[in-house]
């Protein structure tokens, strides 16, 4: 049982990772239309800033996250702004196509800046645990899930209860509709592309202390991640989040229990054969369009 509780735990934190991934992946989708493939490299990037500021110029780690994140605000506007913006009439397809562009001059830019050489970040909670029912957990993975959980949380009331939210989920439901009853939708695209960037840093930040932080921190993430989101639905800002979590408890346990090999392959393929019966996700609904 303590064994099983703490698989459980363990796979909350992996979880709370994944969903803040598939989050900024889904607020991006939903207002500017557009599966942004260069999500985890974003993350990277801002993971190497942090790492930067907190060994080569002494910051702590809580003010190094703090200059993580605001850089991660101003790559969002700056990709907005100089590229989004411009592909109104750019079709679908070729859209993710431009985000698979990004990936690759972020991922030529980063080493240019930082260097080749795999860094460290440290934990922001270094030492101590806490015991439940005979397992135990860091201080550093049970801050993961609660700070990863109030994000979250703090995200959806803001998308449920307030101005900035409903411009959100208008601008996300018919834009175009949305520019007639005056909601500034470039204004929202830029902020979702700002949050989403955010929400990238912050996966990143959290799951660096686990590996190194080198140009593949977040691959495992995005991949998770992007499953997350077509598990859950992307007609839904909770599905990826529901997903996610599914994604983290479900691998660990089939890791654990099953396959230290194959387990990950197992889930994947549980995936595809329930996306056959449900092709539209957990909670993702068939649009219809109207003629």
């Amino acid at each position: 049982m303590a064994t099983f509780i703490q698989v459980i735990f363990r796979s909350l934190e992996t979880g709370s990772i994944y969903a803040l991934a598939a989050l900024g992946i889904i607020i991006i989708f939903r207002t500017s239309l557009v599966v942004n493939f260069s999500q985890g490299v974003m993350g990277m990037f801002t993971t190497f800033v942090v790492t930067s500021l907190l060994t080569k110029n002494g910051l702590p780690l809580w003010l190094a996250a703090i200059g993580g994140i605001i850089s991660a605000v101003i790559m969002g506007i700056l990709i907005d702004f100089l590229i989004i913006r411009h592909t109104k009439k750019v079709s679908p397809d070729a859209k993710q196509i431009i985000t698979l562009g990004l990936m690759m001059i972020i991922l030529g830019v980063t080493p240019m800046l930082f260097g080749v050489d795999p860094l460290r970040l440290t934990k922001l909670i270094n030492s101590g645990d806490v015991k439940l029912l005979g397992a135990s957990i860091s201080y550093n993975g049970l801050f993961n899930i609660i700070f990863g959980l109030v994000i979250m949380g703090t995200l959806f009331y803001i998308l449920q209860k307030t101005k900035w939210g409903l411009a959100v989920r208008t601008t996300a439901s018919n834009e175009y509709t949305a520019k007639l009853m005056g909601v500034p939708t470039k204004t929202v695209t830029m902020g979702a592309w700002a949050v989403a960037a955010v929400l990238g840093a912050l996966s990143g930040i959290m799951v660096a202390p686990m590996t190194s932080v080198t140009l593949n921190l977040m691959d495992e993430v995005m991949t998770n991640a992007l499953i997350a989101c077509v598990l859950g639905g992307f007609q839904s800002f909770y599905g990826a989040v529901l997903g996610a979590y599914i994604i983290g408890v479900s691998r660990n346990l089939l890791l654990y229990y099953f396959s230290s090999v194959w387990g990950g392959q197992i889930l994947y393929v549980l995936i595809l054969v329930f996306l056959v019966f449900r092709p539209h996700g957990l909670v993702g609904k068939k649009i219809v369009k109207k003629v």
